[in-house]
């Protein structure tokens, strides 16, 4: 049991007893680290209730605790805080449960709990993934995770853009400019190829506007007039009506991208449960649209488009419907949210990871999917997350000025490899092991920077320092790991454990930093954030090489401290590779 859970109680009685008040919560927080307590209990909030000095009823309240319950063992008051100090054997206790549970920390699956779906990547199909689909990828995986975690049943998903203009571009310049070309005859992936006419298509129109302006032409009417632009706007309407050749070159040209990027999923680490595709379901919620007029939920203007009047909940009026009766962007996250709770009949919440420039657009969908009367619209999340940039500025697909996903780990995995290289531990690898470490290190030191942040913030994002083994990195962390491994191999005695002993201050700072793991999870589920399970991991090990820097572990001669130590080691150990896993970061074995 949680030490809160077990001093709640008495607390209530003691503030019963001794002042004739009834209260019915009490606020915990950790003990700053310049006071001697392992946990803080809050006065302040008791002077609503309770007159006098708070030092006086911190003081009257620890003097019960002390008395009556046996976990606590003395207290101070600094102002209006009790900090509460807790025996030894407490936290030995608490260590003995949880030290040959390799699941600690996680929650079983509530049978009575809805799941969740969480959707992210979402990319077009007209480019490769880059740093920025990166972050959306490594948050909603992370997400899921530490959801599943905390003890409910997730579907990660996503829907892929996989038709409109962007798409004709590629398709266009392929047809113009590829001579056939193909991923196997370039010996490329697929979707470096049709991102690679993406671009092509740009170049060329760039120049054709540059022309036309030159003749003349103001510059909206050169963008119009252009006759690249023109061709794609025609290739539209044809895949809309169905041109079999279209078609054919459509489902080929998507499908060197689908190939290219289950190889970048693959190499990241992401999965997914089900896939949602536009050319499916932007039609999706013209039923929903019909259904909301009926119910006087939208309202139809004078040249048949239909809105919805947000106008009093803050908002404006939104289309969810031309004119001529083709569905909006809007229309088809209505109708995929609907079909999606009728694939998954257990889900009543859904979290869409999608960068901050679409939160209006998710304020309105998740207000009109609540007007429809859908109570799992209650527990609609868009996870919002910041842009990640480089130093030299923004990224632009069309331009070709993105970095690229998979260029971006390669270039990851060879930093490492030649820092790990550089730093000369790596006598006795094969190159297959040192491969390995280099991957496992490189992308670590990607995920880990990337999730330490909070996020609705921006990220400046800067491979090298990602890879530094010092400081707050995802390869500092690793290294830890791997020397605690380092020390669990050369333990080659009898570890039976012995319960009693007195505790080193800093052992007693190792168990405090364990047993929060639990509340870490809980919390990041409920706030949707890696970014706590990434720092609380770092906490944890810098707490590890206070403890490694201060104390004996294979050295001691106290068999039952080296035991003890030696098992914490392992503990700690565990945790880590928990809470990476959450992450989707992999931990060596050696490093």
């Amino acid at each position: 049991m949680k030490l809160s859970q077990i001093l709640t109680l008495p607390i209530q009685k003691a503030v019963q007893q001794l002042f004739d008040v009834s209260i019915d919560k009490v606020e915990f927080q950790i003990t700053r680290k310049e006071f001697e307590g392992d946990i803080t209990m809050v006065i302040f909030p008791l002077l609503k209730v309770i007159k006098g000095n708070p030092i006086e009823i911190g003081t009257k309240i620890g003097n019960y605790l002390v008395e009556n319950i046996e976990e606590v063992i003395r207290f101070n008051v600094v102002s209006g805080f009790l900090n509460i100090v807790v025996s030894d054997d407490y936290y030995l206790n608490f260590f003995n449960e949880i030290k040959d549970n390799e699941r600690f920390g996680f929650a079983a699956v509530s049978l009575n709990d809805k799941a969740v779906i969480v959707e992210y990547s979402s990319p077009n199909t007209n480019k490769p993934l880059h740093l920025g689909h990166v972050r959306n990828n490594l948050l909603g995986y992370a997400v899921a995770e530490i959801i599943k975690a905390s003890g409910k049943k997730v579907y990660k998903t996503q829907i892929i853009n996989d038709r409109g203009i962007h798409i004709c571009k590629s398709m266009l310049a392929w047809q113009k400019f590829g001579k056939g070309q193909t991923p196997e005859s370039e010996c490329l992936k697929g979707d470096k190829l049709v991102g690679n006419f993406y671009v092509k298509f740009d170049q060329e129109y760039k120049a054709q506007i540059a022309e036309l302006i030159a003749k003349g032409k103001t510059e909206d009417e050169a963008k119009k007039q252009a006759p690249i632009i023109i061709e794609a706007q025609q290739m539209l309407l044809d895949w809309e009506a169905g041109k079999p050749e279209i078609m054919q070159l459509w489902k080929t040209m998507n499908q060197w991208v689908y190939d290219g990027f289950a190889q970048t999923y693959n190499n990241l680490g992401v999965d997914f449960d089900s896939y949602y595709y536009e050319s499916n379901t932007y039609l999706l919620g013209k039923e929903v649209v019909q259904f909301g007029l009926e119910k006087g939920i939208f309202e139809k203007d004078a040249d048949g488009s239909v809105w919805i009047d947000l106008t009093p909940d803050g908002l404006d009026r939104k289309i969810v419907l031309r004119s001529d009766g083709t569905a909006v962007y809007m229309t088809q996250d209505i109708g995929t949210a609907i079909q999606r709770v009728k694939d998954f009949p257990d889900v009543g919440g859904m979290v869409y990871t999608v960068g901050n420039e679409q939160d209006y657009h998710f304020k309105v969908l998740f207000l009109i999917l609540k007007k429809l009367g859908f109570d799992w619209a209650e527990d609609l999340y868009h996870l919002s997350y910041g842009m990640v940039e480089l130093p030299s500025g923004k990224m632009k697909s069309r331009e070709g000025t993105v970095v690229d996903a998979d260029d971006l780990m390669e270039e990851m995995t060879a930093t490492a490899g030649k820092i790990a290289t550089d730093l000369g531990k790596l006598e006795g690898y094969t190159s297959e092991e040192k491969a390995k470490l280099f991957k496992t290190i490189g992308l670590g030191a990607l995920k880990y920077y990337i999730l330490k942040v909070d996020p609705k913030k921006q990220i400046l994002f800067n491979p090298e320092e990602s890879v530094d083994f010092a400081g707050n990195t995802g390869p500092f962390i690793q290294y830890t790991y791997a020397r605690i491994q380092s020390i669990l191999r050369k333990a080659d005695f009898d570890l039976n454990f012995i319960a009693k002993l007195e505790l080193h201050p800093k052992e007693k700072e190792l168990l405090k930093q364990i047993e929060l793991f639990p509340e870490v999870i809980q919390n990041a589920a409920n706030n949707h954030s890696p970014a706590l399970v990434a720092n609380y991991t770092y906490e944890l090990v810098k707490e590890y090489n206070s403890f490694y820097q201060s104390v004996s572990i294979l050295g001691e001669e106290d068999m039952t401290k080296k035991v003890f130590r030696v098992h914490l080691s392992r503990k700690v150990a565990e945790t880590i590779k928990s809470a990476f896993k959450l992450l989707g970061i992999e931990v060596p074995e050696r490093m």
